[in-house]
Formats: C-alpha cells, structure tokens, sequence
C-alpha cells in the first residue's frame, strides 16, 4: 500500500460508535506533515481507497488542512467517505457549491464544532450529523440543555449529534444519556487499581487456559476437550482461522486440523487474537475494536526491520495490550496467570523493553497529537511512508475480520 502520497501525511485514527456500543465506521484524521507542501486530493484517495475500497465499510475523513478539503470535497469521494467539515468552513460562501454539489451527489457530510453564526439555508441541510467535542458540550457540566441547544443552529435545526473526545466508558455512557446518536474517541482510560476483582467471565478462561496449553505444547486431545466446553469459542476461533487476513490456502476444518496445519506457535497468535475479543459486555466492544488494530498495527510496523518472531510477539503485544481492562486487573498481576513472551511482559506491566518504542507509537496514532506520533516514528527511525503504509495494511486486515 505504498503510495507517494502516504510519505505527505500523518494519519490516524478513532472508532465511530454507536448507541448499541457497536464500531459502525473508522475516522481517519489527515494531517499534512509539511504544512505548506500542496498535496495531491486525488492521490490521497488512491492511497486510502486500497484500505477503504467502495462497498466497505464507512470512512470519516477528519482533515486538518483546509486547502486539501476544499480539494477533496471537489474531488467527489464515493458515498462511503463521510466528510467532516469545520463550521468556520461551512459557513464561508467559498466553500458553499462544493458542499452543496457533494450533498446532491448522495455525499454524506458532518459538521465539525459549533458553528459561531448562522449556516448559509442552503448549506444547513447538507449535513447529517454535528460533531461536538466533549469539553465544549455545555450539557456536560450540568448545564441547560435546551439553552446549549438554543446556542447551536446546527443542532436545534434537527442535525443529530456525535460527541468526540470520548475517553472513557463512563464518558460514552453519558453521552448517550444526553441524546448524542453516536461518540468519537477511545473509552478505553478507565483506571484499573491493583487488587481489583477480575471480571467473572468463563469465556475468558477457557482462552486463558488454552493459551497455557499451547504453551507448554499439550497433547491435541486435551486442547481438544478444553475448546469443546464452549463451542461458540470454537466456531469465531475457526472463522478467524480462515479469514482472507490469514491468507491460508486450505481451509481449517477443525481444532485439531488447526494444530496439525499451523503448529502450536502460530495458533498460540490467533488465540491472543481470539482472548482479547471475547468479552460479551457490549462496553468493550470499542476495547476489542482497539486491541485487533493495535496488534496488527504493531506488527506491521515490525515489518519493517524485525523477523518473523519478532513480529508474531509485537501482535500478541499489541492485541493483550488492553487485556486489563477487559479483566480488571493491572499488568502485573494479569500476567502472572497468562504466558507470554518476556518482552511482551516488560512492554505491558513494566513500560519498558524492545517493544515499548512500537507501543507508543501506536497509542500516539490513537490520540492523533501530531507532534508525538513525529516523535514515536523518529525513536524508531521510521519514514512516515512506511508509518501510514503500516496502519493501512493493518486496517484492511482488520476489516477482514470484523
């Protein structure tokens, strides 16, 4: 996915969520890494299009450069492309025919902060939705909802409204109590304390168990009988397996096929993969969301200088690196019942060790702060082409298994 384009950028990313805690698009914040360099609307499309083709699933556009979404916005991106426009931008005349000539094409636009004025009439209709940030909802801080709704012309006209800068579990639970119809951001922050009680999930523990049978490579039969106490495990398990991202020639037919195929290394991968989606509370579905890219993020990003080894232990990195949330328990003592590589280990409960360079760098592509995630890829001596080339891969690969 190496586009010219892609080495002009700083990209990242955030889930689009909606009331039934369900990830129902990707936002894809565009930076340009020179801010005077003109960039090419029609090769930032190309680029994206291979990760977000058409028919996939939908795709916010959140760019920080005005001249590139005008440009965009001219260059008529296809129906799954959500356009995200700033309200200052909305309300200039210049912009006025682009938008409106999107919206008429069957373009989905969203209106980005609170406008200051009053929208053009013609412009207003345009947009489905209003994007309001957390710190700037006055209903928030206990304020009069019908007075914040009285300040802003785009949500008392009927546009719904999608709160960003989401943080927490608790911060999305009360979003949705004020009325929003979906939240932006990551509620993954919720603090974990030490000695807090593990989540009761026996899902959960059959993984745990598996991976520790894998570990300590036990008889097939005994992986067998341990799968089998709950089959619903074993069919997401076989449907991971045999999904285009694993890219296997033959198709898995069974548990122990599965071993027999992969060995006990490789499944050891996809059972990270299958522990840090199993949860059944719907508020850690963004969680499980977050864990599946971070793992195939961190692994692509190893592509670039480790060894196959080395980037098998990046993707268990990254998809248990949220597993404290999913068990409410910190690092330290979450892994002392779950095997994994020493550097793993050092990376999650110690901040600390070969991987933590690579763990940052995708956390910082999460906030989207362009200056950190700069700094994250020049610890790791890495182009911004490779970065984004990375994430991109690692996106399509996700929706594959989604």
């Amino acid at each position: 996915m190496h586009h010219p384009a892609l080495g002009q950028l700083v990209l990242a990313y955030s889930p689009v969520i909606d009331r039934n805690r369900g990830v129902i698009a990707t936002r894809l914040t565009l930076s340009p890494l020179q801010p005077d360099a003109p960039l090419s609307a029609t090769g930032v499309l190309e680029a994206i299009g291979q990760a977000w083709p058409t028919g996939g699933n939908d795709l916010w556009l959140n760019v920080t450069s005005e001249a590139l979404l005008h440009e965009l916005l001219l260059a008529q991106p296809g129906t799954h492309v959500v356009m995200e426009v700033p309200a200052f931008m909305a309300a200039d005349p210049r912009y006025t025919d682009a938008i409106c000539t999107l919206h008429a094409n069957g373009g989905t636009l969203v209106l980005k902060g609170r406008p200051l004025q009053e929208l053009p009439k013609e412009v207003l209709p345009c947009f489905k939705h209003a994007v309001i940030d957390l710190s700037e909802d006055r209903r928030a801080d206990g304020g009069n909802p019908a007075a914040a709704t009285a300040s802003s012309p785009a949500v008392y006209r009927g546009v719904s409204v999608v709160q960003s800068g989401v943080t927490s579990v608790g911060d999305m639970e009360a979003a949705f109590r004020r009325g929003v119809v979906a939240v932006l951001g990551w509620p993954i922050d919720n603090v974990i304390e030490a000695g807090s009680k593990p989540a009761d999930q026996p899902a959960l523990q059959v993984i745990v168990q598996l991976i520790d049978q894998v570990h300590r490579q036990d008889d097939i039969d005994d992986l067998e009988a341990t799968i089998k106490r709950d089959p619903p495990l074993a069919y997401k398990l076989m449907r991971y397996i045999n999904s285009p991202a694993f890219g296997l020639s033959v198709e898995i037919s069974s548990f122990r096929h599965a071993i027999m195929i992969l060995g006990y290394q490789r499944l050891k991968r996809w059972l990270a993969l299958l522990l840090a989606t199993a949860s059944k509370d719907p508020n850690m579905r963004p969680v499980m969301y977050a864990s599946v890219r971070r793992g195939l993020l961190m692994e692509e990003l190893g592509r670039c200088s480790g060894n196959d080894e080395m980037r098998s232990e990046l993707f268990i990195c990254g998809v248990f690196s949220l597993l404290d949330r999913m068990f409410r328990q910190p690092f330290s003592e979450l892994l002392r019942t779950i095997p994994v590589p020493e550097q793993v280990y050092q990376a999650l409960a110690e901040q600390s060790g070969p991987y933590e360079p690579y763990f940052q760098l995708v956390q910082a592509i999460e906030t989207g702060i362009v200056y950190d995630i700069k700094a994250a890829a020049d610890g790791l001596m890495l182009s911004f082409d490779d970065v984004n080339a990375a994430l991109l891969r690692a996106m399509s690969s996700a929706s594959q298994l989604d």
